[in-house]
């Protein structure tokens, strides 16, 4: 994926209206300066009247010029915005795009301050760039151009001495263009930084809490706050260079015409009205050329923007959606696993699922239990080997209809913010009143609303927050076998649960009839299952009936007999 090109799609006609604002900005510049002359020239004749219909004329003209001037600023900062809040749309959905194509496991990696810092630190900064310093960039080039071109004709002895200033101006502050993209790029990993320590904080300040390192992790805040502060200090030093050379250049140019005009003058060139319409014209010039001094600043900080977004998007995602790939057709749910292997995961699995089977997964933290969940998600791609459902390879078909296909619910996927029906129907916004009654009914969730203030309608925080474990379990069961899939991915979904959660849990095993994966440590559940599969190291090592491996001398037996002898 790449960043969009600013100017594409309707962005090319705001930038058309942007240039020809300029020309009409410039036309009016151009205007007022030769009602100026006209004024001046007239006034300082021999036998001018001071009462004039003439003047008055022109008194109106400048009037009716600067209303033009005006409105045409107003446009062009409406159409900026525009153009600046196109592109950051365009944008900000491309870095969803490759958000949601990422798989979680790649995602982990990453810091969810420094990615959220990408939608909106550094979309602000392109926003601004396109909208405060690209659009201000094409109209004030193209409306001091035009302005020079006309001075030129009126003098061009004026126009030349006002466009080597600004030519001069330009490329000192060009030459401090490169120590402000360092200081850019500085603050923004400062600030990247803090963003990352802080939206961790908020995530497990029960820790910091409970093990009293309130005052520590005040102390951590505050020396990366005073390091953002130094970088962005700098930043602005550095800004404020630039555009205290656009202030000089801007005050050079006015005093330069003015100098070359009395030259001008006094060896007759020139009359006065055409030095003081020149002098009009460069104070017209004046404010858009002071806001081109910011044009480097926006620059500089959007580059730096660019390089990060670019790199989020070249992340690997570990999953590929190939392009108008074919549906996953639904069958009866039977799952195989052919030589499948992911680094540091799961080891050359060759196992197979029947139809309508219960399969518990047990064995040591870090045996490739999860990843094999993943995997049958498709949350994660194999790097070699073949995942199929129904004898359908799953990585040649299109992601979205895998996911219809299988439902999940484990500690990984926690319930998102909003009410408790919204979560409900995650899955399937759309589905019919009696697949809700049916699954609320299955997984106990009706007796979980009698005890919420507002029913479906409760409000829940991120994750969930402000449920019980149990209650949190019981919706998410239930927004997993929304729709009946075929296949159903339970991740350590009895894990802390209470009586009455545990026993939808049972229901749910003995009443589905689907196909089933279980990681689980309870004893209990491995009785429902139909198979148990030992894994270590990323391999299934044993595999059988529950009666058969638990009552053996294999390593599933030896593991929970050395578990309930630790809890006795």
């Amino acid at each position: 994926m790449n960043i969009p090109r600013v100017f594409q799609g309707g962005r090319r006609t705001l930038l058309a209206r942007l240039v020809a604002n300029g020309l009409a900005q410039a036309g009016a510049a151009v205007c007022t300066a030769w009602l100026v002359k006209q004024v001046f020239d007239h006034m300082l004749a021999p036998q001018s009247r001071v009462i004039d219909p003439g003047l008055m004329w022109a008194g109106l003209g400048l009037v009716a010029a600067a209303g033009v001037i005006a409105w045409l600023r107003m446009m062009e900062r409406v159409d900026a915005e525009r153009m600046g809040q196109g592109y950051a749309s365009d944008v900000r959905m491309v870095l969803y795009d490759r958000l949601s194509s990422l798989a979680p496991r790649a995602l982990q990696k990453r810091s969810q301050g420094g990615v959220a810092l990408r939608f909106v630190g550094d979309m602000t900064a392109l926003r601004r760039w396109v909208s405060l310093g690209l659009a201000r960039l094409a109209v004030a080039a193209v409306m001091t151009v035009a302005a020079l071109s006309a001075l030129a004709v009126i003098n061009w002895p004026l126009a030349l001495i006002v466009t080597v200033v600004l030519c001069t101006g330009a490329a000192v502050a060009f030459s401090l263009g490169e120590r402000l993209r360092t200081a850019a790029r500085e603050s923004r990993r400062r600030l990247s930084h803090l963003a990352a320590n802080v939206n961790e904080k908020v995530a497990t300040i029960a820790v910091v809490q409970m093990f009293g390192q309130s005052e520590r992790e005040r102390e951590r805040i505050s020396r990366q706050g005073q390091r953002l502060h130094d970088a962005m200090v700098e930043r602005a030093r550095v800004a404020g260079q630039i555009l205290g050379v656009t202030e000089a250049t801007a005050a050079l140019a006015s005093a330069a015409a003015l100098l070359m005009g009395v030259f001008e003058v006094a060896a007759g060139q020139a009359s006065v009205g055409t030095v003081v319409a020149a002098m009009a014209l460069v104070g017209i010039l004046m404010p858009p050329l002071r806001d081109l001094g910011r044009v480097q600043e926006y620059w500089h900080g959007a580059c730096v923007s660019r390089e990060k977004l670019q790199e989020f998007l070249d992340a690997p995602s570990l999953v590929t959606d190939v392009p108008d790939a074919p549906d996953l057709c639904l069958g009866a749910g039977r799952l195989e696993f052919d030589a499948v292997s992911v680094a540091g995961g799961v080891d050359q699995v060759m196992a197979a699922v029947e139809p309508g089977t219960v399969v518990a997964l047990v064995g040591p933290n870090g045996a490739g239990k999860s990843t094999l969940l993943s995997l049958a998600a498709r949350l994660i791609d194999p790097d070699q080997g073949v995942v199929r459902l129904d004898g359908q390879d799953l990585a040649k078909h299109s992601l979205a209809s895998v996911r219809r296909a299988i439902g999940m619910a484990g500690p990984d996927l926690p319930l998102l913010r909003g009410t408790v029906e919204k979560n409900l129907r995650y899955r399937w916004p759309g589905a019919p009143a009696q697949e809700i009654a049916r699954v609320r009914a299955l997984c106990g969730v009706d007796e979980v609303l009698a005890e919420l203030p507002e029913g479906e309608k409760t409000r829940v925080a991120e994750g969930g927050v402000g449920l019980s474990a149990g209650q949190r379990q019981r919706i998410a069961l239930a927004r997993a076998l929304l729709g009946n899939p075929p296949l159903l991915l339970l991740d350590e979904i009895d894990a802390n649960l209470d009586p009455k959660a545990s026993a939808v849990v049972d229901r749910v095993l003995a009443g589905y009839r689907g196909t089933i994966l279980l990681v689980t440590h309870r004893l209990d559940h491995l009785s429902s299952a139909d198979v148990i599969w030992y894994m270590e190291s990323g391999r299934v090592v044993e595999a059988g009936p529950p009666a058969k491996l638990l009552s053996g001398n294999g390593p599933t037996a030896r593991m929970f007999r050395a578990g309930m002898a630790a809890a006795s």
